[in-house]
């Protein structure tokens, strides 16, 4: 909240249940975990002032540079999904294109009026030790909290050798890394692009170079649609455009994916600020299990506003109470060591699919997933009416009476299709109930094997030693 009283925070933020949702990241405090991206929401003190009027825990200013950039008209594209706006998003626009001078001067105006929130600033410059040292001295002289360094940044600037060129090579990473460290008074991030084939590399020669910390992901090179009248490239600048950083919701879980990656490598064990496709509470929570102590937000506040923090600490808390978890630190990284190699999972174990008849809508959704993209082990028997609503218990809910006719939902020329699964041949894929668009209609159900656990690895050694017979495929058709 303000410290002058004009901010607000209506969200639940679970003191009440003596829940304390306050962070501490590399010695820096902030109220809560949740803060905003080096993106166009940080671009002014006027943006970062309603940020944290409405709560929240810190932001990292858009990325400074010595010069202002120029950038292009239309920069954005996104990809609208089901009926889903901006499911993703591709940008094309750069840096900061504000004056050093002011950026700084707002930075120092807003930590002395926000001194209880987390305040980090994003640096990019050419690659020579004297500009960086130039950028970073005069940077911490405004009191902010720490420094993130753009190793990440996919598009225009990585054809400067900035950016992701800088962050794709573990050398480069290692040495600015070191510069910065040379002169740097205040925690130093560094982050990381995804756009890379290992990620723990760079997470490495970061640390090497002394990183204080590591966010992840930036954004995803990407081009991100045609246009199929003009077939211009969208965004388009003047019917051409450019590779862009994708981000947004879908981009998710590979965020997650890399994240639990560097919290799992035992070579880094540095803090994690966790970055892509937060939108709702659970992805952030879903972020500092796998590791993260700070969450990075940017697309979700460019779609919904910075309001959405309300619901993003009142959700967190509500979950914690849930749980019974009174701070963050005792859940945040429980699920990385539930991340293990392909190999080093149990093959005895095994599901299979049940499907609740009484719930069941007669789509037939999970029958064509599971014939024509997966395993057929899904039956399809034609009942006729009369005999279907004489089995089942909802009836009336499954018929209505129009015209003087009754009529059975999901039914035609007289007959209900019904579902049932093969479970002898089933492998237990899930296809079927991530389509089934009922809840809780198709359910996952474990059957014993009858054979003690054993991972792939396990199998192998044994076979090669002959002590255990091939497993056998299943069935198809």
């Amino acid at each position: 909240m303000n410290p002058n009283g004009n901010g607000h925070q209506s969200a639940i933020d679970g003191s009440d249940w003596g829940i304390d949702l306050s962070i501490e990241f590399c010695g820096v405090k902030s109220p809560n975990p949740f803060w905003l991206a080096s993106a166009p929401p940080t671009n002014s003190a006027y943006q970062v002032r309603r940020a944290f009027d409405a709560g929240w825990g810190g932001v990292v200013w858009k990325t400074l540079s010595h010069e202002p950039i120029v950038n292009v008209s239309s920069r954005y594209g996104a990809i609208d999904y089901d009926g889903r706006k901006v499911a993703g998003l591709n940008n094309i626009e750069l840096i900061t294109d504000r004056t050093l001078e002011d950026n700084l001067r707002e930075i120092e105006e807003v930590k002395r009026d926000y001194p209880d929130r987390a305040l980090f600033v994003s640096l990019m410059v050419e690659s020579k030790r004297e500009a960086w040292h130039d950028i970073v001295k005069q940077t911490q002289q405004t009191g902010c909290d720490g420094l993130e360094l753009n190793f990440g940044c996919p598009h225009g600037m990585s054809e400067r050798g900035m950016g992701s060129a800088v962050g794709q090579v573990p050398e480069y990473a290692k040495l600015i890394t070191g510069w910065v460290k040379e002169v740097a008074q205040i925690p130093v991030i560094v982050k990381l692009t995804p756009n890379i084939t290992d990620i723990c590399a760079i997470g490495r020669a970061a640390k090497a170079g002394g990183a204080d910390a590591l966010s992840l992901i930036n954004t995803i090179n990407s081009i991100m649609s045609v246009d199929l009248q003009t077939l211009a490239p969208r965004p388009q600048v003047r019917g051409y455009g450019s590779h862009g950083g994708y981000c947004g919701p879908a981009v998710k879980p590979i965020a997650l994916n890399m994240v639990s990656q560097i919290a799992g490598d035992p070579e880094i064990g540095i803090p994690i600020s966790g970055i892509g496709g937060i939108q709702a509470w659970q992805d952030a929570v879903e972020h500092m299990l796998l590791g993260a102590t700070s969450t990075q937000v940017c697309t979700a506040v460019m779609h919904y506003g910075f309001r959405i923090v309300e619901q993003l600490i009142s959700g967190m808390a509500t979950w914690m109470l849930q749980k019974k978890y009174k701070t963050p630190r005792e859940f945040i990284g429980q699920s990385v060591e539930r991340i293990r190699d392909w190999g080093d999972l149990d093959l005895s174990y095994k599901v299979v699919a049940e499907i609740e008849p009484e719930k069941c809508i007669n789509c037939g959704l999970c029958y064509i997933a599971c014939e024509d993209g997966c395993h057929q082990s899904i039956r399809i028997d034609r009942v006729p009416e009369e005999k279907y609503l004489a089995k089942i218990k909802s009836k009336d809910a499954r018929s209505f009476v129009s015209g003087g006719a009754q009529y059975v939902h999901g039914a035609g020329d007289g007959y209900v299709n019904v579902f049932s699964i093969n479970q002898d041949t089933c492998v237990g894929c899930n296809m079927c109930s991530l389509v089934c668009p009922v809840e809780g209609c198709i359910t996952m159900k474990e059957i014993d094997t009858g054979e003690p656990p054993m991972t792939w690895k396990q199998y192998q050694e044994l076979l090669a030693k002959g002590k255990v017979k091939p497993i056998r495929p299943p069935a198809h058709v």
